[in-house]
C-alpha cells in the first residue's frame, strides 16, 4: 500500500480541518452589526441603570421593603418581585405570594396588622409568583381566573394550591368596606393573568406586563400573546389609578410608566415592521447555503433585528433599565409576531 509523507497528508487535510471548524461556527459580523453583546455572548458590563428606574433600598437583614400605598393598601418587594395585600376591618386579603421572599410575606403583613389572612387572590398560575403560599398557612378562600385554575390542575404543584373559587370575566370581592375588581382582559402574558383594581386607594396591579422604569423582561416578558399584549396595555392606560404594583423591578410605577412603556413598544413595532420590509432574504449569505432553507432565514431573521436594534438605541437606550440585556429578544419576539400573529 502507498503511503502518502505525513506532512503531505496533514496539508491534504488542512482544507476539510479548517472547513469542519467554521462551519456552523460565528463568522464575519453583519453588515452595519450593532455593537450589543448578542443573545449567549458574554457582556463584561452592562449599561448603567437609570435613576428613574431606581427604587428605594432594600435592607438586606430583612430581606424585603414594605410600602404603603395609601388606603389599606401595602406593597411587598425585595426589589426584584413585588406582591401587594388590603388591610380591611376584620382581616387581610393577600394577592400573590412570590418564593423569593416567601419566607418574610407573613412577616411584612404582620408589622402592619395582626388580623387574620381570610383570602388570597392569584394573579396568575406562575411559580414564580404565588409558589409561596404553603408559607402564608391555611387560607379560607383562594381566588383565581379560570385559566388560572385550569393549568394548576394540569401543574399538580403542591405549593401551588388550587384557587377555591374562580370567575370567568369579572369578579368583584367585597371585604369590610374595601372593594377590589378582579378582571380578565384575555390573552397578553399568560391565560387567566388578571388586572387587580382597588379603586379607593387607586391602585392597580398587574403582573408582568408593566415594568416600570425598565426594559420588559426577555421577550416581552415571555407574552403568549404579542397582539394581545398590545390591546391590554392600551386598557392599562385608560384605568383610574394611581399607583401601579407590576410584579418585578424595584419600584411602584405611574400612568406615566404605562404610557412611556407603550411609547417603547409602539416604537419596537414599527422598528421590526420597516425591518421587515427593507431586509432582503438571502443577502449576507454564502451561496452553498441558499438550498438551505432554515439557514436563510435564520440569516434574513438576524439582520432584521439588527435594523430593529439601530433604529430603537439612540432614543431608548438610557431611558430603560436592563435595556442592552433584552433589546435583542425583543426584536426578535416582535419581528415573530408581526410575520407570524
Amino acid at each position: 500500500m502507498n503511503r502518502l509523507p505525513l506532512a503531505a497528508t496533514l496539508l491534504a487535510l488542512a482544507p476539510l480541518t479548517v472547513q469542519a471548524q467554521q462551519a456552523g461556527e460565528p463568522g464575519t459580523p453583519y453588515a452595519n452589526m450593532n455593537h450589543l453583546a448578542p443573545i449567549g455572548v458574554r457582556a463584561d458590563r452592562y449599561l448603567p441603570i437609570p435613576d428613574a428606574a431606581k427604587g428605594p433600598p432594600i435592607d438586606p437583614a430583612k430581606g424585603y421593603r414594605t410600602e404603603d400605598l395609601g388606603g389599606g393598601t401595602y406593597m411587598v418587594t425585595d426589589n426584584g418581585y413585588s406582591s401587594m395585600f388590603v388591610v380591611y376591618e376584620t382581616g387581610v386579603v393577600v394577592v400573590d405570594a412570590p418564593p423569593s421572599y416567601g419566607a418574610h410575606l407573613l412577616a411584612a403583613i404582620r408589622e402592619v396588622t395582626d388580623k387574620p389572612i381570610t383570602h388570597l387572590i392569584y394573579s396568575h398560575s406562575h411559580a414564580d409568583h404565588i409558589a409561596a403560599t404553603p408559607l402564608l398557612g391555611k387560607i379560607p378562600v383562594i381566588i383565581a381566573q379560570e385559566e388560572t385554575k385550569r393549568l394548576l390542575i394540569e401543574a399538580r404543584d403542591p405549593n401551588r394550591p388550587l384557587p377555591t373559587l374562580t370567575f370567568k370575566e369579572r369578579y368583584t370581592l367585597r371585604a369590610g368596606s374595601k372593594t377590589i375588581q378582579l378582571s380578565y382582559p384575555g390573552y397578553g402574558h399568560s391565560p387567566g393573568n388578571i388586572l387587580i383594581h382597588v379603586p379607593s386607594a387607586k391602585v392597580l396591579m398587574v403582573i408582568d406586563t408593566v415594568f416600570p422604569g425598565w426594559m420588559p423582561w426577555r421577550r416581552l416578558a415571555l407574552a403568549q400573546d404579542i397582539t394581545g399584549l398590545f390591546r391590554i396595555m392600551h386598557e392599562i392606560e385608560g384605568m383610574d389609578f394611581d399607583k401601579l404594583v407590576g410584579g418585578h423591578v424595584e419600584r411602584w410605577g405611574t400612568k406615566a410608566d404605562v404610557v412611556q412603556q407603550l411609547e417603547f413598544m409602539n416604537d419596537l413595532k414599527a422598528a421590526a415592521a420597516t425591518a421587515l420590509k427593507t431586509t432582503g432574504i438571502g443577502g449576507e449569505l454564502d451561496a452553498a447555503d441558499k438550498a438551505n432553507p432554515w439557514a436563510v432565514y435564520d440569516n434574513y431573521i438576524d439582520r432584521v433585528v439588527v435594523r430593529c436594534m439601530n433604529t430603537l438605541e439612540p432614543k431608548w437606550r438610557d431611558r430603560l433599565g436592563g435595556y442592552d440585556a433584552f433589546i435583542w429578544d425583543q426584536c426578535f419576539a416582535m419581528e415573530q409576531s408581526l410575520r407570524i400573529d
